[in-house]
């Protein structure tokens, strides 16, 4: 029987295929056994254990259950799921989901906690367009998108501190509905008893302390995370002597800020295409 030999290294999902086939063999099982134990058939199996089939949340709970390697696979299958992202950010999104404190900062685009599906939808197709990344891709990212938005619906939900350059707001994405709809989400999320929402407008100019897109997290033993990006690279930090500065800026950018009913009214005049 031919063997296709594995290169864990060459693609996600080698290395989920590579790591199914070594438990499975660990037991001493033949394709065919783990397929009936699954509930799927043997040509399946072999797809993804030859990375020639993507694995599915399903496939890898059932993987977990017959192999009985707690969540291995599922942990391994939503690393594949965030394989399309940057350095780091994977990461954030597990620490985002346990955080006490969110503070977010974003420039040109309005970020993702806050975003409509439309809006999301929009935007990531022009990215598809471009050819930066699959139409997959595309759709994983706004799963992500759903799943990080779940996560502040839980109890105790998190304070959640959002601030946007104006660049947010004026960059057209999709049709003007779109744009309509984002607008008043933002409106409905500044109402949420656990959120602050505040716009930063050009005319701050040099007085604002930060200048690059910024997300902070303050966890339940009030430990500090921060995470920042670049457009090829990610940065995950929890050293507290790189982080502190950092709480500070954002704490000087609120201050130095127009208010949540200010930056509100500011969303509202855009909303009714008032110049």
């Amino acid at each position: 029987m031919n063997r296709k030999e594995l290169d864990p290294d060459s693609s996600p999902e080698a290395a989920f295929g590579a790591r199914l086939r070594t438990s499975r063999e660990e037991r001493g099982w033949k394709q065919e056994e783990l397929a009936e134990r699954m509930g799927y058939s043997g040509t399946h199996i072999s797809a993804v254990e030859t990375g020639r089939k993507r694995p599915t949340l399903p496939l890898a709970r059932r993987a977990d259950v017959a192999l009985s390697t707690g969540e291995e696979f599922e942990r391994a299958w939503r690393k594949l799921q965030h394989s399309g992202l940057l350095e780091g950010f994977p990461q954030f999104v597990e620490y985002e989901a346990q955080a006490a404190e969110i503070r977010l900062y974003e420039v040109g685009v309005i970020p993702g906690l806050v975003q409509t599906p439309e809006y999301a939808t929009a935007l990531l197709e022009s990215v598809v367009k471009r050819g930066a990344i699959t139409e997959e891709q595309a759709a994983e990212r706004i799963t992500l998108i759903e799943e990080r938005q779940a996560t502040l619906a839980r109890t105790p939900a998190p304070l959640v501190f959002v601030m946007m350059d104006e660049s947010c707001l004026l960059r057209p994405v999709g049709e003007r509905g779109v744009m309509e709809a984002q607008l008043e989400r933002l409106i409905e999320f500044s109402e949420l008893p656990n959120t602050v929402l505040q716009v930063a407008p050009f005319a701050m100019g040099a007085r604002r302390p930060l200048s690059l897109p910024l997300y902070l997290l303050t966890l339940p033993d009030r430990s500090l995370v921060s995470y920042a990006e670049s457009a090829h690279q990610g940065h995950l930090e929890r050293d507290i002597t790189f982080v502190l500065p950092l709480l500070t800026s954002y704490h000087q950018l609120q201050a130095q800020a127009p208010s949540q009913a200010e930056s509100v009214a500011m969303i509202k005049q855009l909303r009714k295409g008032s110049p």
